[in-house]
């Protein structure tokens, strides 16, 4: 009987140190993520510079992390379907969000969306930001942007462009180029860039806004022309290709960027590892390099940076939606 009293105090105090290891330690640690591959949402079509960038991080945090970084594109919605699936996906760190200006004006332009994008989603780490172009198929009758203009002016809502999706950078840049000029052309929205990018090179549509790296094989075809970019200054990809500023639109100017979320509820850890190995990748020289010798440049911003600059892209979004009577979407 004394045996039995000395041993049971013994047996639970093992106990309990074990359920005090257990319960004490946390859910999900950074020293230990990832421990299995994780998937990155990219909610744009397949065929655009998101792949090919979202492609080169991936394979970048692969050799990190030592875990491979699957892309998967779930077009369709405006990139809502996608930002959907990973704003109700597991906080795990499995599963990411391939997050760009689009899904900032989204915000606004779809009133009832089955997600908040600063509430449910987490900004981790910016990626890159690059140009657009503006194109039209050969047989517009403008060689350059100040006929394209008059022909619009003196033919209005007879000029269709196209892009991949209401609140796209490519549906957001034309809207743009329409408050600033006065000018009446149709938008016909795609489910992704893959089908706009068909159409422009068929003659279905006759023009629109896309990437520069993505569009100049066919500049330079001749499968399309070119008439003007969307930066500060001239693409070193396009060099001939004036900036829509330069061409008679004063203070034009448009990029658009792609960045990193998460489901809100993600550990603070694992955020802090991604945006640290990103930022990390984004800062080597070799990448930079790369990267702007195909049109692009890597944007590096802590966390909060990110996030404070999302959310000011929402807000300046809502004001261009309002300001310019842009149609919500129901």
């Amino acid at each position: 009987m004394s045996r039995l009293l000395v041993r049971l105090p013994l047996a639970f105090i093992v106990l309990a140190a074990a359920a005090a290891f257990l319960f004490a330690a946390p859910p999900s640690r950074a020293d230990d993520y990832p421990s299995r591959p994780v998937k990155i949402i990219v909610p744009f079509g397949a065929g655009g510079p998101t792949d090919v960038y979202t492609r080169d991080i991936g394979e970048e945090l692969r050799k990190a992390l030592h875990q491979p970084f699957v892309m998967e594109n779930r077009p369709g919605a405006g990139t809502t379907i996608g930002t959907e699936l990973v704003a109700h996906a597991a906080p795990d760190g499995y599963t990411l969000l391939m997050a760009s200006s689009t899904q900032t004006v989204n915000e606004t332009l779809y009133e009832n969306k089955p997600y908040s994008l600063l509430r449910d989603l987490v900004p981790v780490a910016p990626l890159m930001e690059n140009d657009m172009v503006l194109v039209v198929h050969p047989s517009v009758p403008a060689k350059n942007l100040a006929e394209f203009l008059a022909l619009a002016r003196a033919k209005p809502g007879t000029i269709n462009f196209g892009s991949s999706g209401p609140g796209s950078n490519y549906h957001m840049a034309a809207e743009l180029l329409k408050s600033m000029t006065g000018i009446d052309i149709v938008h016909v929205p795609y489910k992704g860039s893959t089908g706009m990018r068909t159409d422009i090179l068929s003659g279905q549509i006759q023009m629109l806004f896309d990437s520069i790296p993505t569009m100049a094989p066919m500049v330079k075809a001749h499968m399309v022309r070119a008439l003007g970019t969307s930066g500060l200054k001239r693409s070193p990809i396009l060099p001939d290709v004036p900036t829509i500023a330069e061409a008679g639109v004063p203070g034009f100017q448009f990029s658009q960027w792609n960045g990193f979320m998460v489901p809100k509820g993600t550990p603070q850890p694992i955020i802090d590892t991604l945006s640290r190995t990103i930022t990390a990748i984004l800062s080597r020289p070799d990448i930079k390099a790369s990267w702007q010798a195909q049109g692009a440049t890597p944007m590096v911003m802590t966390q909060p940076q990110f996030a404070a600059f999302m959310q000011a892209q929402v807000d300046k979004w809502a004001k261009v939606i309002k300001a310019n009577h842009i149609a919500l979407i129901h």
